[in-house]
Formats: C-alpha cells, sequence, structure tokens
C-alpha cells in the first residue's frame, strides 16, 4: 500500500471513530416537554430525576395555566395566589440540587381550599366578614405537606362558612363553575378546589367535608375525594363548620396520589384530641394496599335503598349498573340487595344539628387580636354575609352563645357520645358483619350537576346520609360519565378504619376503567 493509500485509511478511520461518536452523544430519543396536564406526583419526580424540569419551572406552569383559564372562563376557582411561591421553589430546587434527594411531595403543586389556616396567606371561609384575616400559623395538615416538600400556588374559593353542599358561592369571590360545564356548579362547598384540580392548575387539592363536600365535588369533577373516619385525621387550624362531623383531606385525579398525600396528612396530632385512635390505626404508608387486583375476593354489598328509578337521573343509574358489573368482572362478589336495618328511621334521627356558632367563636380565639371578628353575633350584627345565605345564618344563631354543644336540649356530640349516631353505626356495621362485607357502594349523586342559580331541581345528594352521622369512612372513584358529557362517581363505604381497604378497591376499579378524563375546555 503506498503512503497516499495509507493516508487515505487512516483519514476515513478517524472520520468514522468522530462519526460513532457523535452518535453516541446523542440521546436515543429526545425527553418530551413536559405537560402539567394530568400529571402525576410520580410523573413530576420522574421529570426531576431526568433533569427535564426544576421546581421553578413547574410552579410557573400550573401558574400560567390559572392565570390563562381561571378568570377567562369565568371559572372562578382560584381566589389567591401565595406570593412566595417562587422563593419556596428557588428553595426546593436548591435542596435536590444539594441532597439528590427528593422529598415525599416534593415541589408538588397544592390548592386549598379557603378554609385552611396558612401562615403566610389570609384565609377566610369564603366569607366577607373574614376578609385578609392572617392566622398566626399553619393548620395541621398544611404543616405536614410543606414538610413533605409540598408547595402551596393558591387557594380556592369555596362555599360561604361551607354552608352549602351544592353549589360553592362565597361573598368574598362570588360563584365558582363545573370545569365540564361552565353553566353548572361544581357542587358544594370544597367546588373551587374541585374544579381547580379537575382543570389542572395543580396536583394536591385539599377540601373539608362536613356532610359532602370532599365527595361531592369529586363527585362532580371526576375525582378521587376521601372523607377518612372521624379519629383519623387532624381539624387543627381548618375554619370549622361543625366540628363533631368535620373531616379534612385530599381531591385528587388518581387513586394513587389520593394515598400519598394521605399518607402524610393522616395520623395523630396532640393538637386535636379525637385523632388519639390514629395512633394505633393510621398506616405508614397507604401506597401498600394499591393492588390491580385488589378486588379479587372482595365481598361489595350495594345499597339500593339510595338509588332507585323512581329518585334517580336514568343515566347516573346505567353508570351504577355498569359499575356493579365491573366490580363483578374484577373477582368481587357482589351481595346485591344489600339491607340495614330500620335504615331509613335510623338515618332519619340522626340529622345535622348546629354547633357552628360555638365552634367558629372557638376558633376566632385562636386568631388571637389579629382576628378581623370576635364572634358570630358581630358577623350578624354588621350583616356580613351574602343574603344567599340568610336562612343558614339564622340556623347558625339558633342556640344561645352561652349553651354549649353538649347542655342543647339535643346533644351535638360526637358519635360515641350520641346514642342515636351510635345505633345507626352500629347497625350499618352489625349489617356488614353479618354477611361479611367489605365495602358498600352507592352513586355519590343521584342527579346531574345542577344548573347555576337552580336550586330546585332534584339533586340526589347521598355523600350526607351515612358517614358523616357514623363517622365511618367512604370515598369516591369516578365512575364514567353521562350522555351530556358530565361526570359522575362511585361512593365506597366501609368500616371504622378501612381506609387501605378503601383505596385498594377504588384503585383496582380505577386501573381497569379508566374513567377520568380532563375536561375539554382547560387542554
Amino acid at each position: 500500500m503506498t503512503l497516499k493509500s495509507q493516508g487515505r485509511l487512516i483519514l476515513v478511520i478517524i472520520s468514522f471513530v468522530f462519526f460513532v461518536n457523535a452518535c453516541s452523544l446523542q440521546p436515543e430519543k429526545p425527553l418530551a416537554k413536559f405537560s402539567p396536564i394530568e400529571a402525576t406526583i410520580n410523573d413530576v419526580h420522574q421529570a426531576f430525576i431526568n433533569q427535564q424540569l426544576t421546581c421553578s419551572e413547574l410552579s410557573n406552569l400550573y401558574l400560567q395555566r390559572i392565570e390563562k383559564y381561571d378568570q377567562t372562563t369565568k371559572l372562578n376557582a382560584i381566589i389567591l395566589i401565595n406570593p412566595n411561591v417562587d422563593s419556596r421553589a428557588e428553595q426546593l430546587d436548591k435542596e435536590y440540587e444539594q441532597s439528590k434527594t427528593l422529598r415525599p411531595l416534593h415541589c408538588i403543586p397544592v390548592i386549598l381550599k379557603d378554609n385552611f389556616d396558612t401562615a403566610d396567606m389570609p384565609t377566610e371561609g369564603g366569607s366577607i366578614a373574614m376578609k385578609g384575616s392572617l392566622p398566626p400559623d399553619d393548620a395541621f395538615m398544611v404543616k405536614q405537606l410543606r414538610q413533605a416538600g409540598a408547595i402551596i400556588i393558591a387557594k380556592s374559593n369555596m362555599a360561604e362558612w361551607a354552608f352549602s353542599p351544592y353549589h360553592s358561592k362565597s361573598s368574598t369571590h362570588g360563584e365558582t363553575r363545573n370545569a365540564y360545564d361552565l353553566d353548572r356548579v361544581p357542587a358544594g362547598s370544597s367546588g373551587g378546589t374541585a374544579s381547580a384540580i379537575a382543570a389542572n392548575f395543580g396536583i394536591i387539592g385539599m377540601g373539608t367535608d362536613t356532610g359532602n363536600s370532599i365527595r361531592g365535588p369529586s363527585s362532580h369533577l371526576s375525582l378521587v375525594g376521601i372523607r377518612s373516619t372521624i379519629g383519623m385525621t387532624s381539624r387543627d387550624g381548618v375554619i370549622p363548620l361543625l366540628l363533631n362531623r368535620d373531616i379534612a383531606g385530599p381531591m385528587m385525579r388518581t387513586v394513587e396520589d389520593t394515598a400519598k398525600v394521605f399518607s402524610v396528612i393522616a395520623g395523630y396530632d396532640p393538637a386535636d384530641p379525637v385523632t388519639e385512635p390514629a395512633k394505633q390505626h393510621n398506616e405508614k404508608d397507604y401506597t401498600k394496599f394499591l393492588k390491580k387486583d385488589g378486588l379479587q375476593g372482595a365481598r361489595i354489598a350495594v345499597l339500593r335503598e339510595l338509588f332507585t328509578s323512581e329518585n334517580s337521573n336514568p343515566d347516573i343509574l346505567s353508570l351504577t349498573e355498569k359499575a356493579i358489573t365491573d366490580l363483578k368482572k374484577l373477582g368481587a362478589t357482589i351481595v346485591d340487595p344489600f339491607v340495614i336495618d330500620n335504615f331509613q328511621s335510623l338515618a332519619a334521627a340522626t340529622g345535622f344539628c348546629s354547633r357552628f356558632r360555638f365552634d367558629l367563636n372557638n376558633y376566632l380565639l385562636t386568631l388571637g387580636k389579629n382576628a378581623t371578628v370576635k364572634n358570630l353575633q358581630e358577623v350578624v350584627d354588621n350583616k356580613l354575609y351574602d343574603q344567599g345565605i340568610a336562612g343558614g345564618m339564622q340556623w347558625a344563631t339558633s342556640i344561645e352563645a352561652d349553651i354549649t354543644p353538649d347542655k342543647q336540649e339535643v346533644p351535638c356530640v360526637d358519635v360515641e357520645n350520641d346514642p342515636r349516631r351510635k345505633d345507626f353505626r352500629d347497625a350499618v356495621v352489625n349489617a356488614m358483619n353479618a354477611t361479611n362485607i367489605d365495602a358498600i357502594i352507592y352513586p355519590s349523586w343521584r342527579h346531574l350537576p345542577r344548573k347555576i342559580g337552580d336550586f330546585e331541581s332534584p339533586h340526589g345528594n347521598n355523600s350526607p346520609i351515612i358517614a358523616p352521622h357514623t363517622g365511618l369512612p367512604a370515598i369516591t372513584v369516578p365512575m364514567g360519565f353521562t350522555k351530556a358529557g358530565l361526570p359522575a362517581g362511585l361512593q365506597l363505604l366501609g368500616k371504622e378504619f378501612s381506609e387501605g381497604k378503601l383505596f385498594q378497591y377504588a384503585y383496582a376499579y380505577e386501573q381497569a376503567t379508566q374513567h377520568r378524563r380532563p375536561p375539554a375546555k382547560f387542554n
């Protein structure tokens, strides 16, 4: 071989080596741009690990969505942006850069209902009487979320004082609409949180439920919402409605994310003595219950008394029957019908009693000298409320200020100290035990979401009937959409402290059916 030929060969070899090296430096597949639409906690954390996203970028994505969609569509779900979002995001980015470790909810954006205390943002309870009220510290659940790395990006609108289960209208920010149909309600009172999470304004939604207000709005917005056993979660730092029935908790797009958040916020809180049982019953990680075959061998009871052809929308009935068929296909034994002795009379005997004045006045004391009002009487005397809740205010003040709940003519107390509530709970649990039932099912609502301003059409709200009075846990999970494209929810109710099983069954059903889809106007 001539010297010239050798030189050419060397050049060819060098060129080939450079070509191979250049190819090896290119990723096999370019990383897709991160989308916040239907993003999960795992999606976000994987994007951080892949160096595809920073906390600051993620927060801005959600803030941009809020700015683009919330007021322009008149959804009106968000009332206040946290002014510390940027600094908190930068802090979390630095922490991850240094530690290379993600906290359980690292940088996951949270939408808080306007009745959760936050030391860095006003907490107004949807009431003009509380306008600008700045609590001295965070609610227990807010502290837990922040400690787990979550970032509070905004607060959501709510029904004034959480009075209404049917719509979410405050005297501070007006009416919230349903993200799936802007002419309809998102239910109440956590409708702002529900519409915000459904529209992908955040990943974690936090609501409260006295009779309906986690499960009801979740059903109307194709979300997962859990009302825990009374005693499993703290209410400290949450503006109360009726403290003997109040629960706070997550409203999310997936069962897995709901279980992750519940693992963070559940448990004993010395500031709320009702949580003493959580020391014994709380699980550290509820995601361990999530199994795709989790319905195999489960015994699920259908409570037909809560939905009939006479009192239900035909589309809701059809979806419920389809859900029952799906549960059976997934390995559950369906007990249908399921009978609870004296169900109607027991349910009717445990109606909601009025202790709002007592509970609110105690909450206002925690605000100290910075309280915008000192007691409920000030609110009434100065007419600091929307006239739409005038009846509710009359109900709230029907008990004299000096009468404590235990001294009312019919004591307005907890389950163990109220024979009516205890009898109801025992009847439900005894019926479940007699036939070895793991969970009871029924539609969360028997009718479609009402139109805005409609207070007369049948509502079909099943959520207040059992869980709030008995203290038993219940979860709602999407069960599909009506012909008009409106969401509906399937509710599963369990025995005390059976949250793990409820997550298990809801997850197996969700994974098999995949009913959740985002609202079309917010893509």
